[in-house]
């Protein structure tokens, strides 16, 4: 089951790019944006991202540190910063209708990605955000693959 109050994207740099999808449905059909989505039942934001990457371009990455959270009234958006791990980008063909990879500068200047991924790699492109990096911290009481925690 998906959530569509929780969604989550990844800004994933391959070879100095980043990678970015053509979206094929809603507010942003034809527009560019950072790969991303829904966050299941029981499922962890970093898995979430990991996950719909994957999806999405078939890239395998791990999220590193958590660059923003968008709040609205409805809905909150996570934003990690991921590490590349493997995998050669490819349209899904379904949800994204195009894989590319863009530097930042020229992400940020193209008149069809959506405001808020411009917004994003604009400040990572400047180093204008604090991102609070993973930690290897896991209680007693919890697991890896049921508990994470930034900043600390």
């Amino acid at each position: 089951m998906n959530n569509k109050f929780y969604t989550v994207c990844g800004i994933t740099e391959i070879d100095g790019r980043i990678l970015l999808v053509r979206h094929t449905y809603g507010a942003a059909k034809d527009r560019i944006l950072l790969p991303g989505g829904f966050v299941k039942e029981n499922e962890l934001p970093t898995v979430a991202a990991e996950r719909e990457i994957l999806e999405e371009t078939g890239v395998r990455t791990r999220a590193r540190s958590l660059m923003s959270v968008q709040f609205k009234p409805e809905q909150w958006c996570a934003v990690f910063i991921m590490d590349y791990v493997s995998g050669t980008p490819k349209s899904d063909g379904y949800e994204n209708s195009e894989v590319l990879l863009l530097s930042a500068e020229e992400a940020v200047g193209r008149g069809d990605i959506t405001n808020l991924s411009r917004e994003l790699l604009a400040a990572y492109r400047d180093k204008n955000y604090s991102a609070l990096k993973k930690s290897g911290y896991v209680p007693k009481s919890s697991s890896a693959d049921n508990y994470v925690i930034f900043g600390i």
